[in-house]
């Protein structure tokens, strides 16, 4: 272990065990985070895989299950699922099991998997990306590899995590070819999923991560850059907004911007 992540544990343990809130120290630069997880990157992607699996051991299932339905049918069981009248487990898996089934848009003609969620349906914090990339359609979990890393890393350091804390999905639910950009008709047609999982999950907040996100849920077309640093409202909910991790691994300029957002989600979480 680096001396970086010895002392982002040891300052986070330090204020666990105080009962407060792990802010960024002073002392650790961003910078240092995204060259610890570069050297992380190191073990290769077998062992992350491994690393995830077990992490994830006895936790939510996200694995298919169930016959797959056509479109139209993909649409009246998420409809079916808005309706009820009572948000509970069995409304959860009617729209996880819609969502696993969806061919609503041409994406899930090249899928390997649907990429649901990850992390706690009960969770206070609701963590909203863009669409799967390669690693996320082999492992049907979102955020894994180095961008995932490094938003475990970022939500850790605001006491945060996605075992306990957080909700986590993407505005798409199947990786589009060639890791390209969303386009329009494919994110309309996975909206209606999308506002069902905030709607049943009802967080405390929700952090957009990436362009897509953040214009979806913010309605606005306006640069990521001009997006960030204020505090939106989407339906009622607090709404922050930050870069994505895997910009910020291409980008380490800009980490320093996004840790101002974290620091602004937590005062948001802490009512501050």
């Amino acid at each position: 272990m680096t001396e970086s992540s010895t002392r982002l544990a040891a300052y986070l343990d330090q204020r666990r065990r105080l009962g407060e809130p792990g802010l960024v120290p002073a002392e650790l630069e961003p910078g240092e985070i995204l060259r610890l997880l570069r050297a992380r990157a190191a073990s290769g992607p077998a062992a992350v895989e491994r690393a995830e699996r077990a992490r994830r051991r006895g936790r939510y299932d996200e694995r298919p299950s169930g016959p797959a339905r056509d479109g139209a049918d993909t649409g009246k069981a998420v409809a079916d699922a808005s309706e009820a009248g009572r948000v509970g487990s069995a409304d959860y898996d009617a729209l996880r099991a819609a969502a696993m089934a969806c061919t609503r848009c041409r994406l899930a003609e090249g899928r390997k998997t649907v990429v649901f969620s990850d992390g706690n349906p009960a969770a206070r914090l609701m963590v909203v990306g863009e669409a799967p990339g390669a690693r996320e359609d082999a492992t049907g979990l979102p955020f894994v590899g180095q961008a995932g890393r490094l938003l475990d890393l970022m939500l850790a350091s605001v006491a945060l995590s996605r075992r306990d804390s957080v909700y986590i999905c993407n505005v798409l639910k199947c990786r589009p070819p060639g890791n390209r950009n969303p386009q329009p008709d494919e994110i309309e047609s996975c909206a209606p999923l999308l506002k069902r999982q905030i709607e049943l999950v009802a967080p405390e907040v929700l952090l957009a991560v990436g362009s897509f996100a953040a214009q979806w849920l913010t309605t606005s077309r306006q640069a990521l850059g001009k997006l960030r640093g204020k505090v939106y409202s989407y339906q009622g909910v607090p709404l922050v907004v930050t870069y994505h991790p895997a910009a910020l691994l291409r980008n380490s300029g800009w980490s320093r911007l996004a840790w101002d957002d974290l620091q602004l989600l937590r005062q948001v979480m802490d009512g501050r």
